[in-house]
């Protein structure tokens, strides 16, 4: 038994955290950042396949680290956003929604 445990740790690590966008615009930047600082990260959109997430697609985001952040997404218009304090964990996805926006500017 132990080791089937083990082996659906190494199945959940295998899988990249994952970014849901349900905001109701395409956000085309996502950064993060230590909590309470702005020295947010490498745009996780430039790697993906068109560098943008649409209303209800995921965008795998591997080289993310599970942790608490602040997370920043921009838009196509210029306006940005932050979410503060999100919980990323390993293998796992996160969600924004419109009402999680805050902080928001053009």
């Amino acid at each position: 038994m132990a080791s089937f445990l083990m082996a659906g740790t190494a199945v959940a690590a295998a899988k990249p955290i994952r970014f849901w966008n349900l905001t109701t615009k395409t956000v085309t930047s996502v950064r993060l950042a230590k909590p309470g600082t702005q020295a947010f990260g490498a745009d996780f959109c430039k790697a993906d396949k068109d560098g943008s997430v649409d209303y209800d697609e995921r965008l795998n985001m591997p080289s993310a680290i599970p942790g608490h952040y602040d997370v920043k997404i921009g838009y196509a218009n210029g306006r940005s956003c932050v979410v503060k304090n999100l919980n990323l964990a390993a293998g796992k996805v996160f969600s924004i929604e419109d009402k999680d926006l805050t902080a928001c500017t053009k």
